[in-house]
């Protein structure tokens, strides 16, 4: 008897030491970067579990048993997701292709408006040359088309990449089944692990974090294709030739704050002027990304992602920019999931400080 309460002893010791949950932790990170290749597929349909659980959840209130639920909800999923892909696919590659056949000509229009201004230039600085600066601007627009070229080809032809892509269609539907199949039991086996002391105060911040990550996740999606659609229909009814591109590329990556905008912004007034090289055209674009940056900051943010989610935009930025460089696409889906959690714990921890004697006394 007494050999087994050494045994139980040392095991609760291994548990509380907080050096063990330290070198747990930073073994997890190194092994979830070392697996960064492998494991955006699951990422993949994990987050889109947790994003349809709450339609799963709301269908077996009627009466529907979890794996019948299930099966509704991916075949609907399947039947929105698989045509919108196709039909996005097509315009983009349509969008593409007028790009390339436009590129030379809208190169060339640049040219004739920036002339003018060379000459200036020429004549304020006599030692620049009007052909010398043409050369380097042309030779800078050369290379920067060629380094794209060179990384579109590099990307097609990719085994790697195209076997990533397989597998993210493949195996991210499989697993968003059996997560969404048994992501109760999934729930109620991790409660089942959590120390009986402060089990309460755990599912609590558990809780917090998933309202902070449903709040800010499916609002967010739902701000950057409302606002894709406003920019393509806006910049389509503008005139201007690449205007679904330009708008789909502003609406997709609007969930880095101000970054979708700003692209969009500039890549718009830039076409607009290589396309029409007049200022009304112009003042056209600058309008339609001032109405989209009013119709998202007074009614799509705060009706859909609401002010209460505690994720600064800063913090939003800083970690989008950290996960992509550490993790690639990877990190980028989990950037903001993680600094929800990072949020939430500080805040506690903030506030366990401001009770304790070090701060009160």
């Amino acid at each position: 008897m007494s050999s087994i309460k050494n045994i139980s002893a040392e095991q609760r010791k291994i548990y509380v030491n907080p050096y063990a949950w330290v070198v747990i932790f930073f073994v997890g990170c190194y092994l979830l970067y070392v697996l960064r290749s492998v494991l955006l597929p699951f990422v993949a349909g994990i987050l889109l579990a947790y994003l349809l659980d709450p339609i799963v959840e709301k269908l077996q209130k009627c009466k529907m048993s979890r794996l019948s639920a299930t099966l509704v909800v991916c075949l609907l999923a399947i039947l929105i997701i698989l045509p919108m892909l196709l039909f996005l696919g097509g315009m983009i590659e349509n969008q593409v292709s007028l790009l390339l056949k436009a590129t030379p000509k809208y190169l060339g229009l640049i040219m004739e408006k920036v002339k003018p201004i060379l000459s200036c230039l020429a004549e304020k600085f006599p030692d620049l040359q009007n052909s010398n600066i043409e050369e380097a601007i042309k030779g800078n627009i050369g290379n920067s088309l060629k380094f794209v070229g060179r990384v579109l080809k590099a990307l097609v032809s990719n085994s790697f990449a195209l076997v990533n892509l397989i597998s993210l269609i493949l195996i991210m539907p499989v697993v968003t089944f059996y997560m969404l199949r048994d992501w109760k039991s999934f729930v109620q086996k991790v409660e089942d692990l959590l120390p009986r002391k402060s089990k309460k105060n755990v599912i609590e911040i558990l809780q917090e974090i998933n309202v902070i990550l449903s709040g800010f996740i499916r609002g967010q999606i739902s701000v950057c294709i409302i606002l894709g659609i406003f920019y393509s229909i806006g910049l389509r009814l503008v005139g201007l030739d690449l205007g679904l591109l330009v708008g789909f590329v502003a609406g997709i990556i609007s969930f880095i704050p101000y970054v979708g905008s700003i692209t969009g912004f500039i890549l718009g007034v830039v076409l607009a002027f290589a396309q029409y090289g007049d200022i009304s055209h112009v003042l056209y674009v600058v309008a339609v990304f001032m109405c989209g940056q009013f119709l998202e900051g007074n009614f799509l943010t705060p009706k859909l992602v609401g002010e209460s989610v505690g994720l600064h935009p800063v913090w939003v930025m800083f970690a989008l920019l950290a996960g992509g460089v550490l993790l690639g696409f990877l990190g980028l889906m989990l950037a903001v999931p993680m600094a929800a959690i990072i949020g939430v714990l500080v805040r506690h921890s903030i506030c366990r400080y401001k009770q304790s004697t070090l701060y009160l006394d």
